[in-house]
């Protein structure tokens, strides 16, 4: 297959999985798998596309938070932002230090998806026998950030999913739930691709990178990360998370049925 039409791929497919509950990290290797592995600089700047989308759907929020700082549910709100980014750093960053993190390889993927998909059945059912709260608590805050570090730990868990779902159990509506983990992960991945991109700048330098490619995935992670968030934002108001879980567990079995356990 071209380079190009690789890096196009690969783009979109970053876009499309980067927010939904469903695992990028995983959709990605699975795909490098046959369209041959990419470096770790150009999974951050697809990464990148894809927070510079999230960033676009939430600009009026954005804007209307900043503005809004003399109101006090506006200035509670970023505050409970910052709790839920501070707990992750605080937590996320020794544990990264420590090298404590499970390799991005097939099998512990698969497994992440498969256990993952079965916690968010089990957050769905959890939460279907509470009345959805449009309120967003500092309990949820905390749970949010630590749910940020064990996906982080966990290739193939989903950062969203685990957020999102823990905000759930824990009383929070799922649209409320899915707003604050959206927005809490904008300066989340921010962080987490500029500390990737330093260490692979000094690690590696920038030589032998193919930019054109790189652009070409940047751009396309970008507008269908766009598409896929005010998708999900609009899916979610009427429907479950359900469909995904199941997705997880069938992709996650399929992997360890199908591929080689050490890839």
């Amino acid at each position: 297959m071209p380079d190009y039409l690789a890096a196009l791929l690969l783009g979109i497919l970053e876009g499309l999985t980067e927010f939904l509950p469903v695992s990028s990290t995983g959709h990605l290797l699975i795909a490098q798998h046959w369209l041959g592995a990419r470096s770790d600089l150009f999974n951050i700047i697809i990464q990148a596309g894809a927070i510079l989308a999230i960033t676009l759907v939430f600009r009026q929020r954005l804007w209307s938070l900043a503005t809004g700082l003399g109101e006090r549910a506006n200035r509670d709100y970023l505050a409970k932002l910052a709790l839920a980014f501070a707990v992750t750093a605080a937590v996320g960053l020794p544990v990264r230090l420590a090298g404590w993190e499970l390799p991005e390889t097939i099998s512990p993927v698969a497994w992440a998806l498969i256990l993952g998909g079965a916690w968010m059945l089990i957050a769905e059912r959890i939460a279907r026998r509470r009345p959805d709260s449009v309120h967003i608590t500092w309990t949820v805050a905390v749970l949010v950030g630590l749910a940020q570090v064990v996906a982080g730990v966990f290739p193939g868990t989903s950062r969203s999913a685990a957020a999102i779902f823990m905000a759930m159990i824990a009383g929070s509506g799922r649209s409320t739930a899915t707003e604050f983990v959206f927005l809490v992960g904008i300066p989340t991945m921010f962080a987490a691709s500029g500390y990737a991109l330093v260490e692979h700048l000094l690690a590696s330098g920038t030589g032998g990178e193919a930019w054109g490619e790189m652009a070409l995935a940047f751009v396309a992670a970008s507008a269908t990360g766009f598409i896929a968030v005010r998708w999900l934002l609009g899916y979610i108001k009427q429907h479950e998370y359900t469909p995904f879980a199941v997705y997880r567990i069938v992709l996650g079995v399929i992997l360890l049925a199908w591929l080689p356990i050490g890839d």
